[in-house]
């Protein structure tokens, strides 16, 4: 088994290939920059040649960079088999890797150029000696190894029997269409390596099936000495293997020397997702927000007891920290586990109260953070045992240039009463209802005097609302606070608390 294998990154030209994606020269050196010294990653290739006049602004400030830190060999640029058009290209922008795209399949060959293998062979020949005469490492891809290999060996193995005495230093074999199964790839990789033992073979993987990062797995395991791959899958139709998940792969399951630093991976999947546009799924292996978090409370508990539910996927490895979700689906450990985090401290019926709230919560919201929880404790324990005033129902509506309306269904000490109201804005017109309820037990709210509305920081459009409400009560100040995943029933659960305190100080003094 080889214990070193290279990962070339190619998030800068085969990722630019994602529909809708397209990197700025600025962008293009940033994440040039941070793939070659922070992540670590052996190679990058970072665009084809020939394509625009921006293009070959970025290329040539990122060979120049790479030059002047002595990385310009790590730097690599698609040519084509035009003799002197890509190689001219690459060394006007200071380039020093061409990687020569040829046709690995015959009916590439036959149907696409229209030649003969002969003919294609001719113009690689050419192109390969003018390459080495301009001082250009020379590496070649074989484009649609994959189908080649399985519907022409013959043509495959023609091709390589001319091409392997040319001084080529790498041969990379695409799935370019994603169609092998890892067992598939570890056969045909296999069968390259043990046919040309001299030679370095890179695997270049396509994600057509979610097959990618297995199939980078198995090339390995063929002999590959190289993998491509590219940050956060980019990459044309399904994309690419993920950078992260193959490296974290090979290191876990086959033991590899890689030079990858782990620890950058969730910092460049950012980046790449900033610059593409393109949003990491939640749930993506290593760099997804949520992959660290634990979400139903038995796993919560095991973690307490005796770390049950880790893995050798540590969240540490990659600069990240677990996390325990709050939801109907929480339990004591995992209120525990973030209370924790906060040093917040709650005896048990506190305890008991907060995790009621938050299983309330949770059944309207799928998730609850532990930014939430500060809001959820405030309003919990500042809430008092008396119930004077319930909420049965409320409905309210806004439009545009129309006003809005409210209407509710409330229980006073025991009697049911309806309202409806109007006003500017969905609070205004439940104030409205409330001030008619509350007229039959001759009771006025206070002047409202601040009202603020907040989420966590950090927090998104789901994110809990947190409402606190200043009211001027003669002279007097009071301060109730709602929380609800809508600011408009945060305000109202406010106002509910005060008129609480309003009718159970009528009680008391009656």
């Amino acid at each position: 088994m080889i214990r070193h294998v290279e990962i070339m990154d190619t998030t800068l030209r085969d990722g630019e290939q994602t529909q809708g994606v397209s990197f700025s020269p600025d962008e293009k050196i940033n994440l040039a920059k941070a793939l070659l010294e922070r992540v670590r990653v052996d190679r990058i290739e970072v665009a084809s040649a020939r394509v625009s006049a921006k293009e070959k602004e970025a290329v040539t400030r990122i060979n120049q960079w790479a030059a002047e830190n002595g990385l310009a060999e790590r730097v690599e640029v698609l040519g084509f088999v035009d003799h002197t058009l890509s190689v001219d290209w690459i060394c006007d922008t200071g380039g020093r890797v061409v990687n020569l795209l040829t046709k690995g399949s015959e009916k590439h060959c036959r149907l696409q150029l229209r030649k003969t293998l002969e003919e294609h062979l001719a113009g690689i020949c050419r192109t390969v000696d003018y390459a080495k005469e301009r001082g250009l490492t020379v590496n070649v891809y074989l484009e649609d190894w994959s189908n080649g290999y399985r519907d022409s060996p013959d043509y495959v193995f023609a091709l390589m029997d001319r091409l392997k005495d040319l001084g080529v230093a790498r041969f990379m074999l695409p799935d370019t269409l994603g169609v092998m199964a890892p067992d598939e790839v570890e056969a045909a990789v296999g069968d390259m390596c043990r046919r040309y033992p001299g030679l370095h073979f890179d695997f270049h993987p396509h994600n057509d099936y979610g097959l990618g990062t297995a199939n980078c797995l198995y090339a390995v395991r063929g002999g590959a000495r190289g993998v491509h791959c590219t940050v956060n899958c980019l990459g044309e139709r399904a994309g690419n293997a993920s950078l992260a998940e193959v490296a974290v792969v090979l290191r876990d399951k086959l033991g590899i020397e890689l030079r990858i630093d782990e620890s950058q991976l969730v910092r460049i999947s950012d980046m790449v997702e900033r610059f593409s546009g393109k949003r990491v799924a939640a749930n993506a292996p290593i760099v997804g927000s949520d992959v660290f978090t634990q979400t139903a409370g038995i796993h919560a508990d095991g973690d307490q007891k005796g770390g049950l539910y880790q893995s050798p996927l540590r969240p540490e490895r990659f600069g990240r920290s677990h996390s325990y979700a709050l939801g109907k689906m929480s339990g004591k450990a995992s209120l525990r586990k973030n209370l924790e985090r906060l040093g917040i401290e709650l005896d048990e019926d506190q305890q008991r109260k907060v995790l009621a709230r938050i299983v309330e919560l949770g059944d309207a919201k799928q998730l609850i953070t532990t930014d939430d929880l500060p809001f959820i404790i405030a309003d919990v324990l500042e809430a008092e045992s008396y119930q004077h005033i319930r909420l049965l129902g409320c409905a309210v509506t806004s439009g545009l240039e129309l006003p809005s309306t409210a209407s509710i269904r409330v229980e006073v000490d025991g009697e049911i009463h309806t309202a409806s109201g109007a006003g500017n804005g969905g609070f205004d017109a439940f104030i409205d209802a409330i001030d008619q309820v509350l007229a039959r037990y001759d009771v006025a709210l206070p002047r409202l005097a601040d009202y603020e509305v907040r989420i966590p920081k950090g927090g998104h459009t789901s994110a809990l609302t947190e409402c606190i409400i200043t009211w001027e009560d003669d002279g007097r100040t009071r301060v109730t606070r709602g929380v609800h995943v809508n600011q408009v029933f945060a305000s109202v659960e406010a106002t509910l608390k005060l008129i609480n305190l309003l009718l159970e100080e009528r009680r008391r003094t009656s």
